[in-house]
């Protein structure tokens, strides 16, 4: 049976078992609005874990479902009504990514240095039409955000304001990427945290520990950090 109230909100928000709810907006733009939005933690959420398209936000307890569902419906149509002005499609307009939510939304960008000696750093130039000194031109002149962490911790998956150095996954993935691997797969960017398996594209490398957990707080990259990558000048 539809709920009369969904059917006029935009994007959707669905039970996820009795304490949480998944929030589907309908632009993957609105990501980033919606996770800075929740941040202050309304009450009755304790914790939002964005995702590529998605948000899950945890509930206190059961009782405050209806609540943080109402919450959530009235902000995916303030957002959903904000993202139509001036442009009278379902488009977000271009926005300065220092305007993007997040934890780190004031702060600097994180510099992250990295030697551009990757395995597939040709292959990648390749792909993308371009040489390898272009491709390091291109991930070391964007500031990229954080639009969620998974796989491990302190894995972040960056992205870039404009969809640049978009390449696919490596048809066969490594058994072992070794910690501080720098990638690209899917439209992200990311640094492996630790040795891994996977399936991403590796460009380069760097010393920075992106995961220490007797560190306050252990990742260095969180959901809507901002990172500028810097390029040491070192070759293999």
């Amino acid at each position: 049976m539809t709920d009369p109230e969904q059917s006029e909100t935009a994007g959707e928000v669905r039970a996820a078992g009795d304490r949480a709810l998944l929030v589907i907006p309908p632009l993957h733009a609105m990501i980033a609005e919606l996770v800075s939005a929740l941040r202050p933690r309304p009450a009755g959420v304790v914790d939002v874990l964005p995702a590529a398209e998605t948000v899950l936000v945890t509930l206190a307890s059961p009782a405050a479902a209806e609540q943080v569902r109402k919450h959530l419906r009235a902000l995916l149509a303030r957002l959903d009504a904000a993202a139509r002005v001036g442009v009278g499609d379902r488009s977000l307009p271009e926005r300065p990514i220092a305007t993007l939510g997040g934890d780190d939304i004031a702060a600097e960008p994180l510099v992250i240095p990295v030697r551009y000696d990757g395995a597939d750093l040709a292959e990648v130039a390749r792909l993308l039409g371009l040489t390898p000194e272009q491709v390091i031109a291109e991930h070391t002149g964007t500031v990229w955000r954080c639009a969620f962490v998974g796989f491990a911790p302190g894995f972040g998956y960056l992205e870039s304001p404009d969809g640049r150095l978009t390449v696919p996954r490596r048809t066969q993935s490594r058994t072992a990427i070794p910690a501080g691997a720098v990638a690209l797969a899917g439209g992200y960017s990311a640094v492996y945290p630790r040795e891994s398996p996977g399936g991403w594209q590796l460009i380069g490398t760097t010393d920075l520990t992106m995961w220490q957990v007797d560190r306050e707080p252990p990742a260095l990259v969180r959901a809507g950090s901002r990172v500028r990558f810097l390029d040491v000048g070192v070759r293999a």
